[in-house]
């Protein structure tokens, strides 16, 4: 049967993804760097330790691997290059979590420039192109225990993605035929603003919580210090403004392929109602 690798094995997609494919009998190999801090993993997963950024570390964990879902873990497109060459001289087919980009845009995002590194490489492939992550809104968390989230732009409105539905999506196109060469735009149900969002979080852990707007530029500041790309900030702020105007796009694409509807931004927050508690 065909053995998966799954990379970003412990994150919040490829835990649910591993999760199933085991439920499911699917042989699958988890990559972690340091498997003493992976945590618990189900019954029959494979561990495999490696690290994507040290592409030697990753041959062994491809030895009788068939099909490689890949999550490149930074912002340096050329850095993925030698693994994307390493996976092409072991596998067949590669699922690769993308972001919700167009073949046309501009400037290029490191996702795009990975994506034309597979599309060269020889690999059957499948892009998984998300829009924001609902888990995305965990960075909120100790400003929601507080009662007041402050930020920037928050009529921006959203169509935010549960990460079980990336994980069933990606459950699907590795386990089924007839995705080759597809890129497929993912999305939540439904669009809300971040200050909905915010109110929506409140009413899952039973607690009003105000939004408080900031300005972007004091905004930036704050992410230069957390993040310390400064391009990767500017285009967040700039995609976050952007959608102000022109509220991220909802796609139909989850049930498509799954046969039922994506999961809404609320089941997402009772979910996850205890990380903001």
């Amino acid at each position: 049967m065909n053995r998966i690798l799954v990379t970003g094995a412990t994150g919040n997609v490829g835990r649910h993804l591993v999760t199933t494919l085991a439920e499911g009998g699917v042989p699958v190999r988890a990559l972690v760097r340091d498997p003493g801090r992976a945590g618990p993993l189900p019954d029959g997963v494979e561990v495999a330790t490696g690290d994507l950024t040290v592409p030697g570390t990753v041959a062994p964990a491809l030895a009788d691997v068939e099909t490689v879902f890949l999550l490149w873990p930074g912002f340096e497109a050329r850095a993925a290059q030698p693994v994307i060459d390493l996976i092409a001289e072991h596998a067949r087919k590669v699922v690769y979590l993308s972001a919700h980009v167009s073949d046309s845009d501009e400037p290029i995002t490191f996702h795009q420039e990975i994506e034309r590194s597979i599309r060269h490489s020889g690999l059957n492939w499948t892009f998984l192109r998300p829009g924001g992550f609902a888990a995305n809104t965990l960075g909120w968390a100790e400003q929601i225990k507080q009662g007041v989230v402050r930020w920037p732009y928050g009529q921006a409105a959203r169509a935010l993605i549960h990460e079980k539905d990336i994980a069933d999506v990606a459950v699907h196109v590795l386990t089924s035929a007839g995705h080759g060469g597809a890129a497929y735009q993912l999305s939540g149900p439904e669009r809300l603003t971040q200050a909905e969002q915010v109110a929506v979080i409140g009413e899952a852990v039973g607690r009003a919580v105000r939004w408080e707007e900031q300005s972007p530029q004091e905004a930036r500041e704050q992410l230069l210090a957390a993040w310390g790309d400064a391009t990767f900030v500017d285009t967040a702020l700039a995609a976050w403004g952007a959608f102000v105007d022109a509220p991220e796009e909802v796609t139909d694409t989850v049930e498509k392929l799954l046969g039922r509807p994506a999961l809404t931004f609320r089941a997402w927050a009772r979910d996850h109602a205890a990380d903001f508690r």
